[in-house]
């Protein structure tokens, strides 16, 4: 992938993504990312991040309810690999929509029945979901989430959003961090919010404190 925003072969300016599937502030963004893409010439390039990646070096200064939830966060971006890997980049997006409309919006969980139902849902073979135990692409995961990372920085999330900044290179960003995900014209304000911030040189962050959680609909 380049570092540069040149177009995409529709023409559209490239915007890359990060997730990990289990988070729900990724995915309230990530929805909000297609809206953008509808109502903004941009093209969305998705890619896996993992919060147990992410983690794994402090793993045993962690609560033990999130250190579970972590441990089970393996198997559902391994399977995203395993899919992009056996089938391309372009299952990505749609695998994910899948993933995260039966783990959030259906209240699932990251279940091993919620990534074989979101496998029958966008048609990929099921037994793809056995590569949620196996480190066999762990390279690659941990490959798209360093590249992530090395864009934003350490003290950071999921997700992680690439965009133009003012001299045509990308500019990542955690966030924005937003529910619900904002729709039609006010998808696009703060589309066009984030790339007035990435276009400002020296800008780092806007934040507070969050006083609701995440709204699927």
């Amino acid at each position: 992938m380049s570092d540069t925003t040149a177009a995409t072969a529709t023409g559209k300016t490239p915007v890359d993504f990060w997730f990990d599937p289990l988070c729900p502030w990724a995915w309230m963004t990530s929805r909000w990312m297609l809206e953008v893409e509808k109502v903004r010439d941009v093209e969305v390039r998705w890619h896996v991040m993992s919060l147990s990646v992410l983690n794994e070096d402090r793993i045993d200064e962690l609560p033990e309810e999130y250190r579970e939830l972590l441990e089970k966060g393996w198997g559902p971006v391994r399977v995203v690999v395993a899919a992009q890997q056996k089938h391309g980049d372009a299952v990505v997006g749609p695998l994910y929509t899948a993933l995260g409309t039966r783990f959030h919006n259906q209240g699932e969980g990251a279940t091993p029945e919620a990534v074989l139902g979101a496998l029958q849902d966008v048609g990929l073979p099921a037994e793809l979901a056995e590569f949620a135990d196996s480190d066999v692409y762990d390279t690659e995961l941990r490959a798209s989430h360093k590249e992530g990372i090395d864009k934003v920085g350490q003290d950071v999330g999921t997700p992680v959003i690439a965009v133009p900044g003012a001299d045509g290179e990308q500019i990542a960003f955690f966030g924005p961090v937003v529910t619900p995900a904002p729709k039609g014209e006010a998808a696009a304000r703060l589309w066009d919010g984030t790339l007035l911030v990435a276009s400002t040189p020296g800008f780092y962050e806007i934040k507070r404190t969050r006083t609701e959680g995440p709204i699927f609909d």
